[in-house]
């Protein structure tokens, strides 16, 4: 009996999880590969290794022949019957070719070859319990970093974080315990590549899926999800179920449920919306908790536009447009949120008129702070006054007066001035949501 063999096959079925069967089958062929010449010549040999006591034996298939022309693949008919009684001329036998000094010699020869066997059927193990896992969740431990890619260890895989999945608000750290979405699985000469994602939004649905039973037993469905990975989360979830509230069975009890995906997210802000098919409903409650004046929608350009009062408008368009982005995404639709130019308050109207008339070359922002509190808050204005009535303005003296009068005639005259910036922000409002994204 082959103790030592024996010995380490227990180790490697034990150890490292490889069938007893895969493991003899590897053997056999690394042994064939590497000890052919000590063998035999033969065209056709096989190793066959015993199950139990792990004999090596090797065995060369010959044809039954009356004359040799090929000494290591034919036999003549009597040395075959020794071996095999009845067989006759033309006849295939198997005989035995085990050289005295195998075991030695296959020890030797064959130990890389079988440890490049073991190697891969090792990978091959992995690649099949992972194959059919993209769009789960894993835990790992951050083993290193390769450039901006971060190396996570599964146990008996590695995963790699690529740094375009990675969340830009997040820092690793090596032996920090992280959790990861499975996004693609690809069989390599090196082994099973898995590649993770922190930053995905199937991320984000996942972790509910987890955490919310409602969702995993399709009470509650998610039925859409935008994400600025790192920042903000807006999901859309519907009932199936009259009686369960599906925005309520996702926050939880006091919020539990959303705080514990929040915490696993480093903080990254989730908002839940109740899905309608009335995508006035849907843009409502995916905007809220600002409060909107009126929605209307075109249909051939999948086009909302959203009115809103203008205290309405920052918390409407949200930091840096983000909750207009998110909306549109969600959604589907495109997001065109202005203000209500009829609620404009005085003192913007003021501020409007003084940039129009200082950006008129000859007039100026101090003149046209003047002329506005006077009432002259157009050009039409001024070139409907007379001199001595733009004389009468507080320091305006004839030459002021008629410079102005000259500076507006000429402005009528000539192509429109562009429009200062601020001016251009109030009158355009905000661009949508797709273009803020650009």
């Amino acid at each position: 009996m082959n103790q030592e063999l024996l010995a380490v096959l227990d180790y490697m079925e034990r150890e490292r999880g490889i069938d007893r069967e895969t493991l003899f089958v590897a053997l056999e062929q690394a042994l064939l590969s590497a000890s052919k010449k000590s063998v035999s010549p033969a065209k056709d040999v096989r190793i066959v290794i015993d199950r139990k006591t792990c004999a090596i034996k090797a065995f060369a298939r010959v044809q039954v022949v009356e004359k040799i022309k090929a000494p290591y693949d034919e036999i003549l008919l009597p040395a075959a019957q020794k071996h095999q009684p009845g067989v006759r001329l033309g006849d295939f036998i198997e005989i035995e070719v085990t050289p005295k000094d195998f075991g030695r010699i296959a020890a030797q020869t064959a130990k890389q070859a079988i440890l490049h066997k073991i190697r891969q059927a090792e990978k091959d193990i992995v690649f099949a319990e992972y194959k059919n896992r993209p769009g789960d969740i894993v835990s790992g431990t951050v083993r290193r970093f390769e450039r901006s890619d971060v190396i996570i260890d599964l146990g008996r895989a590695e995963g790699r974080l690529p740094s375009k999945e990675r969340v830009p608000t997040e820092e690793y750290q090596v032996g920090d315990r992280i959790r990861a979405l499975i996004l693609t699985v690809e069989n390599t000469p090196g082994g099973a590549e898995i590649v993770l994602s922190r930053s995905h939004p199937d991320f984000v649905k996942r972790l509910f899926e987890l955490e919310v039973s409602e969702i995993a037993d399709k009470t509650v469905e998610i039925k859409a999800i935008a994400r600025e990975a790192g920042f903000r989360s807006k999901i859309a979830v519907a009932s199936k179920d009259q009686k369960v509230d599906p925005v309520g069975a996702c926050v939880g009890m006091k919020g539990i449920r959303v705080k514990n995906i929040v915490r696993e997210l480093s903080g990254e802000k989730i908002d839940i919306v109740r899905w309608s098919d009335d995508i006035k409903t849907f843009v409502t409650n995916a905007l809220s908790p600002a409060k909107l004046l009126s929605i209307d929608i075109d249909d051939k350009g999948r086009g909302v536009l959203v009115i809103v009062d203008p205290d309405q408008l920052s918390l409407t368009i949200g930091k840096k447009g983000q909750n207009a982005r998110l909306t549109s995404k969600l959604t589907g639709w495109r997001i065109d949120i202005r203000k209500d130019e009829t609620q404009v308050g005085f003192e913007e109207k003021v501020a409007a008129a003084t940039a129009v008339l200082a950006a008129i070359p000859g007039i100026g922002a101090e003149r046209a702070r003047k002329l506005v509190e006077a009432g002259f808050l157009t050009v039409e204005g001024i070139l409907a006054a007379e001199i001595s009535d733009l004389e009468a303005i507080e320091s305006f003296d004839t030459s002021v007066a008629t410079s102005i009068r000259a500076a507006a005639e000429k402005s009528v005259a000539a192509p429109p001035p562009a429009q200062p910036a601020e001016t251009k922000a109030e009158e355009q409002a905000v661009p949508p949501a797709g273009e803020q994204s650009k």
